[in-house]
């Protein structure tokens, strides 16, 4: 399944500050950023939907914010 967050993630720094955190989750399949978006979308494809808030408290812990949409 597929979980999209609003983020502040501003350039390939910031998404390689997540990276680590992001990828340490075993729910996490794969993700990545749209830079070239106004909201900065990060796309999460993660194997259960509990990993939504798994996924706003790595980034808070790498210094950034991630806000679901739905």
């Amino acid at each position: 399944m597929n979980i999209k967050f609003k983020t502040n993630i501003k350039c390939m720094g910031c998404v390689e500050a997540v990276r680590p955190e992001l990828e340490k989750l075993p729910e996490v399949k794969k993700w990545e950023v749209d830079l070239q978006s106004q909201d900065k979308i990060l796309t999460v494809e993660a194997t259960d939907s509990n990993a939504q808030q798994k996924i706003v408290n790595a980034l808070q812990t790498a210094g950034y914010v991630g806000e679901p949409q739905h």
